[in-house]
């Protein structure tokens, strides 16, 4: 198996890399791990209801994202944020009206987040992509790059794009070996939200709004440390989301968790919280195609991301990475992935 470019990893930087390359008229093959794409793109249903696992907001002054949004033809509505939002000591004492919904004046996506990987992947020919492959080992011979997947195939490249989390790109062999300054370049950069877990608790009715509140909530009682309206537009099913706070090597245990989450849910939200319809639960940490051991070490800040220097012209400038994690000016967000895509994609174009 042949082909110009190989993309390894289909979520949002993959698949915007992928969809930039088809409509330049340059050849490529796109192979995920997973058995879906997104990455760290995960959208749930119920009901009419679409709920977003991971990411779940854009924001004004990121270009990229409001382009594609508008080239696919999808709709973006503002965070919700109207009333009051609660504060939650660590004794679970309630405060009311304390500060401002701090996700006022984001965007969400009707559908989801999921809605724009779904847009991305119909304009992708399905001879041209492959889930369910693990790419193991890349060789670099005279004419390109060879990728090994796990099932044994052979894929063979003139290069070889990494739009996968650097960490997880380290766990590739290579050969020959990259520089002991590449692959240590590789496991210092922290993968955004790898270590997070998000709990999204879905109702008939945000009761909390009647109430006259925002759904927003910070508390250092938890299990939850920030929560948010997670409702869709218009009518259907609504949500609550939070961030799951407690360190990942003391969230081993889902039910304990998800009992936690909803007896938090009741302190904040009263009795009605403590019974929705559905709580998903998803925990980053131990998602083998997002998280390394090393990512479950709590983040208290937002790292300095970019293409570090040792991460260029490898192999001849056929090994290239393209992920949010490598955005000089947006590195972890949505607008990094479309950023690392970007740059790619103009060097092979």
């Amino acid at each position: 198996m042949q082909t110009d470019t190989l993309i390894v990893g289909g979520g949002l930087a993959g698949l915007a890399l992928a969809e930039g390359l088809a409509r330049a008229g340059v050849g490529f093959r796109l192979v995920e791990a997973r058995d879906r794409f997104g990455g760290r793109i995960l959208t749930k249903e119920h009901g009419a209801g679409s709920f977003d696992m991971g990411p779940a907001w854009f924001w004004p002054g990121q270009p990229r994202m409001d382009a594609l949004v508008q080239r696919l033809g999808l709709r973006r509505f503002e965070q919700f944020s109207d009333g009051a939002a609660l504060q939650e000591d660590e004794r679970g004492a309630l405060r009311q009206g304390y500060g401002i919904a701090s996700m006022r004046g984001s965007w969400r996506l009707e559908g989801g987040l999921g809605a724009l990987i779904h847009a991305l992947e119909a304009r992708l020919s399905a001879g041209l992509t492959q889930l369910n492959a693990v790419v193991t080992h890349l060789s670099k011979n005279q004419s390109g790059i060879t990728a090994t997947l796990a099932n044994g195939t052979n894929i063979s490249a003139r290069r070889v794009v990494l739009a996968i989390p650097p960490r997880l790109a380290a766990r590739i062999r290579m050969d020959p070996p990259l520089p002991a300054s590449a692959t240590q370049a590789m496991n210092v950069i922290s993968t955004w939200m790898a270590g997070q877990a998000k709990a999204v608790a879905v109702y008939d009715s945000p009761f909390w709004r009647e109430a006259g509140l925002s759904g927003d909530a910070m508390s250092r009682a938890g299990p939850m440390v920030e929560i948010h309206d997670a409702s869709p537009t218009g009518t259907g099913p609504c949500a609550l989301f939070g961030f799951v706070g407690v360190p990942a090597s003391h969230r081993q245990n889902e039910t304990q968790l998800r009992d936690a989450v909803l007896a938090q849910l009741r302190r904040l939200f009263g009795p009605d919280a403590g019974a929705p319809l559905q709580l998903f639960l998803k925990d980053w940490a131990y998602d083998p195609f997002t998280a390394t051991q090393a990512d479950q070490e709590p983040l208290f800040a937002h790292p300095r991301y970019g293409l570090p220097s040792e991460l260029t012209g490898l192999w001849d400038g056929q090994l290239m990475f393209a992920g949010s994690e490598v955005a000089d000016q947006f590195g972890g967000y949505l607008e990094g992935a479309l950023e690392a895509s970007d740059r790619v994609l103009h060097s092979l174009t």
